[in-house]
């Protein structure tokens, strides 16, 4: 197998995404052909040879206007498919946001576990390997899927961020939305007081969700100074919603919130407008353009998740350590 350089594709979905990966490995993306039909079928191949080539196909699956995610699923699983039967030594997945991996369990009788049919449907393909970003449940996303498997991680983008934003900062709590966010809350607020060389404090909110609906939340922990709400995704915004305004009760100065990927369904405008929020920050994985951009303008973030991507690409291509590379 060639392994010199890697050929990486992007679905035109996720061309931006993927022509700024591509720059940051010092490469262009392979050319591929999208053909749609007059019936809502259509087609995709490469237009470079892949015989024995490593492989990387880029494809964020979440929905837009333009393309459902379910669209976006069954293009990048027919691309995948094109390109083993086209004798590529080696394909890997990479989508930076990973439909379906919310419905990791049986909660209800009789109740999908979208996440390892999902994972069926990509090894039924040949998939090689999955990469993807900060996964609903990393357990679960790992054990749905029998291939190898990359899960890199939005920590250190955040910090970085907040490391510069609130330097000045002497009391900084970081809050988990629900109990199950406690890991990813407590590496972040770990993280963050390395680089800030201090001591945070940590607090999250007691929650109990049915078929979409808050049922119940209060706050647990002490909340001094700034407050930083940590999470996996944004949805509707009503998690946030609830735990920002416990914050605000538990006389938090300023309140933040950060999340890896900004979905922003249904009334999430709400979150730029009336949540009392000081900033949202999140990452390009999905683009924000579900929300007001005049509301967006002075409240959100969006932070390249390129060089994390990129960085992965160049490791597992060349044998590298991506422990180390999510070292923080």
């Amino acid at each position: 197998m060639d392994n010199d350089t890697p050929i990486v594709f992007a679905l035109h979905a996720s061309r931006s995404f993927g022509e700024d990966v591509a720059r940051r490995l010092g490469i262009s993306l392979s050319a591929c052909e999208e053909r749609d039909f007059e019936d809502g079928e259509h087609k995709s191949r490469s237009l470079v040879n892949v015989r024995n080539k490593d492989i990387y196909v880029i494809q964020s699956l979440y929905g837009d206007r333009q393309l459902s995610v379910n669209d976006k699923l069954v293009r990048l699983l027919f691309f995948i498919g094109a390109l083993k039967d086209a004798s590529a030594a080696r394909v890997t997945a990479v989508a930076p946001y990973l439909a379906y991996a919310r419905k990791d369990a049986k909660t209800q009788t009789r109740d999908p576990v979208t996440t390892r049919y999902v994972a069926q449907l990509f090894e039924s393909v040949g998939i090689d390997r999955m990469v993807t970003l900060d996964v609903h449940n990393l357990a679960a996303f790992q054990n749905a899927f029998r291939c190898r498997t990359d899960h890199l991680e939005a920590t250190k983008l955040f910090v970085a961020h907040f490391a510069a934003l609130l330097k000045e900062e002497r009391q900084i709590t970081v809050v988990s939305p629900d109990i199950g966010g406690m890991k990813r809350a407590e590496r972040f607020r770990q993280a963050l007081g390395r680089a800030l060389n201090r001591e945070l404090n940590v607090a999250f909110m007691e929650k109990a969700r049915a078929k979409g609906v808050m049922r119940t939340g209060r706050l647990v922990g002490e909340v001094a100074g700034t407050a930083i709400i940590i999470d996996d995704l944004i949805n509707t915004g009503g998690t946030l919603l609830h735990a920002a305004a416990a914050c605000r009760e538990s006389n938090a100065g300023k309140v933040y919130a950060a999340a890896s990927h900004g979905i922003f369904v249904g009334g999430a405008n709400r979150l730029l407008s009336e949540s009392g929020l000081d900033g949202i920050v999140v990452t390009d994985t999905i683009p924000p353009f579900r929300l007001d951009p005049e509301l967006a303008r002075d409240k959100l973030t969006v932070l390249s998740a390129a060089p994390l991507f990129a960085e992965a690409i160049r490791r597992i291509h060349s044998g590298g350590s991506l422990v180390e590379l999510l070292e923080i």
